[in-house]
């Protein structure tokens, strides 16, 4: 699922998948500030009401709760990472460290590269790393070009390991183009 966020028709957006936790009841996080807030489901899913009769068992196993716990704090740590990939200055970079941050969380590694299995058009990438649609696709096809993404609209394909510099990668992306490193 994906949850956009946004200011004046502006929007950060979210990638929801298996694990995390989410509450859609309580999305006024910031009152003093005019958003909007809406949702889209790429696939199926499957969701589990956590209500009050929960709450209150949960009570009897602090193993799960703790589990519970762990999982809303890395949703956060999975927003901080995203924040870190929309402040890079290039689209390509951007979006190559999401499909890899991506890749992290809901891959599978086969003998071509690793896959991930999802329904991202251009549009949700775009509010993904903080761009705009036409930009979203130069950059696709330039990465797609240089061997490093491949894409059926569904299943992405990142041939290779997972670059162990990505700011290496920035670099040399940026040099390449013959633009100014970024600060």
């Amino acid at each position: 699922m994906i949850r956009r966020v946004g200011i004046e028709g502006r929007y950060g957006a979210e990638l929801i998948g298996e694990g995390d936790l989410l509450r859609p009841s309580d999305e006024h996080v910031s009152p003093l500030l005019p958003l909007t807030t809406d949702w889209s489901v790429l696939l199926p899913t499957r969701l589990a009401a956590l209500d009050y009769a929960f709450e209150q068992r949960l009570t009897q196993y602090p193993e799960l709760a703790r589990s519970l716990v762990g999982r809303a704090i890395q949703r956060s740590k999975n927003l901080a990472v995203n924040m870190a990939i929309v402040h890079q200055a290039r689209v390509d970079v951007r979006l190559h460290m999401l499909l890899w941050h991506l890749a992290a969380r809901w891959g599978r590694v086969r003998s071509d590269g690793t896959v991930l299995r999802l329904r991202l058009t251009h549009a949700v990438l775009a509010d993904l790393v903080a761009a705009r649609r036409p930009t979203v696709t130069t950059a696709l096809s330039e990465l797609t070009r240089r061997g490093m993404v491949r894409t059926d609209g569904e299943t992405w394909v990142l041939p290779g390991e997972a670059p162990s510099d990505l700011i290496a990668f920035a670099t040399a992306a940026t040099a390449q183009a013959g633009d100014p490193p970024a600060n």
